[in-house]
C-alpha cells in the first residue's frame, strides 16, 4: 500500500486518483503502459502528460472531466479552441439549456432578416454578435450535458448500451 500524500499543492491529476481510492500503484496497474514512476513525475508536474496518458487516467480513475481539464488548460489547440466545461447537476443544465433556447427563439426573426442578404452590415452587428452568444451558450450547454453523461456511466448510474 503506498504512502498518503501530505503535498500541499496537488494538481487536478493527483486530485482525481486520490478522489477514485488509488495509489499510483494501483493506478499504474488499471492503465497497462502508464507506469507508477510516470504518474508521479505528471503528479509532481516534473513532465507534461501525453493525451493517451490523460484517456487511460480518466479511464481508470473514472473521470472523464479530466480530458476536458486538459483540453482546455494544457493543450495549446485545446486552449484556443476547446471551453473549459464544470460539471453541474442535470437540472441546472436543462434549465440553462431552457432558457437560451428561450432567448433564441425569439432572436428568430431577426436571425433570418440579417442572414437573408448573405450580407452581416455594420447596422446588423450587434444583434449578430447577441445572437452567437446565444448559439455559444448553447454549445456549451449541450457539451455539460455530454460530460453529465460520461460522469454518470462512469460511476455506473447510466447504462452506456441504452445511450
Amino acid at each position: 500500500m503506498g504512502r498518503k500524500s501530505t503535498k500541499e499543492y496537488k494538481n487536478e491529476y493527483q486530485l482525481a486518483r486520490e478522489a477514485a481510492g488509488l495509489t499510483r500503484a494501483e493506478a499504474a496497474d488499471l492503465m497497462e503502459y502508464v507506469s507508477e514512476s510516470r504518474i508521479e513525475k505528471i503528479e509532481s508536474e516534473k513532465s507534461a502528460p501525453h493525451p493517451d496518458e490523460i484517456v487511460a487516467m480518466a479511464d481508470a480513475y473514472k473521470k472523464p472531466g479530466l480530458c476536458n481539464y486538459y483540453c482546455s488548460t494544457k493543450c495549446p489547440l485545446g486552449q484556443e479552441y476547446v471551453p473549459h466545461i464544470e460539471a453541474k447537476d442535470l437540472s441546472q443544465i436543462v434549465l440553462e439549456m431552457l432558457a437560451t433556447l428561450n432567448n433564441l427563439n425569439k432572436e428568430k426573426d431577426r436571425m433570418i432578416e440579417i442572414s437573408a442578404d448573405g450580407v452581416i452590415s455594420d447596422d446588423e452587428m450587434e444583434d449578430f454578435s447577441r445572437i452567437r452568444k446565444q448559439l455559444s451558450q448553447i454549445s456549451m450547454t449541450a457539451d455539460s450535458l455530454q460530460l453529465w453523461i460520461e460522469n454518470t456511466v462512469a460511476a455506473g448510474g447510466m447504462d452506456p448500451d441504452k445511450l
